[in-house]
């Protein structure tokens, strides 16, 4: 406690609000769930295991929102393993980590495996999402260099638009708090620790994979400066050979230690669906390979046939999932009746463009050159802060090629949830409009690029104790004052995150 109490203020705070959120989101997904009668969804919905008790008739009042739509599919892997095909287009980390945290809680309750694993879902995506923020807020301050303005981003995190799934039995939590670690490692220097973040991430989500363009990104831009070192130091040929061979080493095995958990899991699932005599069937219960008859679903160790996929050259279960079973690919949602769901992805699609472009018209040169050419602040020391600076290059192409690939090769709905978790600029760039334009916030003082201390004349205490300087608690608790585009901003964010508990956790379409 006394660790805690002597911790950064901004940093209890963003670590407390969010585990506010947290608690908000949970109770407020049971009164829906109590109030609002589910959706006959075409879902995926396994049979349940064993009668349930009074207990687990509480659990399932109580959390049961938490297990909806792929939540489903999360939960069964937990449970039973990867017993159908379908259930391989989620990767295991988080699964896994659900079954040991079940297995290692004190249980004085008889409960069913299904309950226990919606309670440690409950513990663990409230405390990975306060992790992921208290991440967001480092990783801020080192690229943006404005503490303030990475304090509001932290904040904005915990009411994301995607806040229905980071409470979820979902791996966006997860993959949120390793993506920022990571990256906020790389930034200090740290590839090694930053690179098996890295590989983690990409065993939670596929798209962690991506990820190594960051590293390769630092890699190169240190090799392109050095290029362009001053003649203080000439480099000659055999010098600058050795260093581009380092280079290459180095880039190449972090990579493959990127994609290894990735490649792995695809590995076992080929060994699990495509190898014959694996004697799975008898231990599958009837219900479920009724439900697989019903279904069409393929069950690991029933059916003389070989999928497919098993014949491929490289054989990619993840892939022939997505393209088979929920018709992934390019352009293939732009279709009339998917109208709602492009309406429903386009508030993240213009923020996420208008990022790129407030980036690009700001730093014409910087992007044509990669920001691989030594500028004149980098030469004087003191390059440019805040969203618009050289640092945030890279983040921006990363948000802008998730961004292009979700809208044309995605189900499109999903696109707020995929960036709110897999990408920082949604929040730097919101808070950068919110401290560029709301004049509520520009008395709260300047940022120091050197300090994160608090604000003189305002108590920083939090969880409970004094008055805390949250400037998004500020802002709403201002709303008539403030201006339409922090209105705009402020209800996208608050108005997605309690749409989507209002409508995910009762089986209602959502993103």
């Amino acid at each position: 406690m006394e660790l805690w109490s002597r911790a950064d203020p901004q940093l209890r705070e963003v670590v407390c609000f969010a585990l506010r959120c947290r608690a908000l989101a949970l109770l407020l997904q049971a009164v829906f769930n109590l109030l609002i009668p589910d959706h006959a969804a075409d879902a995926f919905s396994p049979p349940r295991s064993g009668p349930r008790g009074p207990w687990d008739a509480l659990v399932e009042r109580l959390l049961g929102g938490l297990g909806r739509w792929d939540a489903e599919h999360f939960l069964f892997i937990a449970e039973r393993g990867y017993l159908l095909e379908h259930n391989c287009a989620f990767l295991p980390l988080f699964p896994l980590a659900l079954r040991l945290l079940a297995a290692l809680l004190p249980w004085p309750l008889q409960l069913q495996p299904r309950s226990r694993l919606l309670l440690a879902a409950a513990l663990l995506n409230a405390l990975l999402s306060a992790l992921a923020a208290a991440a967001l807020l480092a990783l801020g301050r080192a690229v943006l260099r404005r503490p303030r303005q990475a304090f509001v981003a932290a904040l904005l995190f915990s009411v994301s638009p995607a806040g229905v799934f980071m409470a979820a039995a979902y791996s966006e939590s997860a993959f949120a708090l390793l993506a920022f670690s990571a990256m906020w490692q790389l930034e200090k220097g740290h590839g090694r620790l930053s690179g098996l973040l890295f590989g983690l991430a990409a065993g939670a989500r596929a798209n962690g994979l991506l990820n190594a363009g960051f590293f390769l990104y630092a890699r190169g831009r240190r090799f392109a400066l050095q290029l362009q070192g001053t003649a203080a130091s000439p480099c000659k040929l055999p010098c600058l050979w050795k260093r581009a061979l380092g280079l290459v080493t180095s880039a190449v095995l972090t990579c493959a230690g990127i994609c290894l958990p990735f490649a792995l899991f695809q590995y076992y699932a080929y060994l699990r669906f495509c190898q014959p005599g694996t004697g799975l069937g008898q231990s599958v219960p009837e219900p479920l390979l009724q439900l697989a008859r019903d279904k069409g679903y393929r069950v690991a160790g029933v059916g003389a046939a070989r999928p497919p996929w098993c014949s491929q050259r490289f054989p990619l279960v993840y892939s022939y999932i997505q393209d088979t079973y929920w018709n992934v690919g390019f352009l293939r949602y732009f279709e009339f009746r998917q109208v709602p769901n492009f309406l429903l992805a386009l508030p993240v699609t213009l923020l996420g463009s208008w990022a790129a472009w407030t980036y690009v018209s700001t730093n014409p040169r910087h992007c044509l050159t990669l920001g691989l050419e030594r500028s004149k602040g980098d030469e004087r020391g003191k390059p440019r802060d805040g969203f618009c600076g050289p640092a945030a290059f890279v983040y921006v192409v990363h948000s802008t090629a998730l961004l292009v690939f979700g809208f044309f090769c995605m189900h499109v709905q999903v696109l707020t949830r995929f960036l709110g978790s897999s990408s920082p600029i949604l929040y730097w760039f919101a808070a950068h409009l919110l401290q560029e334009h709301e004049p509520l916030l520009w008395s709260t003082g300047t940022d120091n690029p050197t300090s994160g201390e608090p604000v003189p004349g305002k108590s920083h205490s939090s969880c409970g104790k004094g008055t805390s300087d949250n400037p998004v608690v500020r802002l709403l608790l201002n709303w008539r004052s403030i201006t339409p585009l922090s209105k705009s901003i402020l209800g996208f964010f608050l108005g997605y995150w309690l749409l989507g508990l209002i409508l995910h956790c009762n089986f209602l379409p959502w993103t």
